[in-house]
């Protein structure tokens, strides 16, 4: 890992409903509006809107995702937050 970088990005994805992630995580896979967006740290400061799509992330060797329905997120060096709304049943979810 270079110099300076932070070694993970916090997610945090929110709905209306409830917190859905807050953790701690190696990366992060979003659907743009133009495109997938794919987050590593140390990622330059972005504010993205998100289409329908899956929301993917990876922490150490576990990968999670589920479907969602658009939101935004802003994406900081080392942080991601995410709102959005879900796709299917939120009580179906990480």
């Amino acid at each position: 890992m270079s110099q300076g970088l932070p070694p993970t990005l916090h997610l945090k994805v929110i709905t209306a409903r409830r917190l859905l992630v807050d953790a701690e995580v190696d990366e992060v896979a979003l659907p743009g509006l133009d495109g997938q967006i794919g987050i590593l740290p140390g990622h330059r400061a972005l504010i993205a809107g998100i289409g329908k799509g899956i929301l993917a992330y990876r922490r150490t060797r576990r990968e999670d995702q589920f479907a969602v329905q658009g939101g935004y997120a802003e994406i900081q060096p080392d942080a991601v937050l995410v709102f959005t709304e879900l796709s299917e049943d939120e009580d179906n979810t990480p």
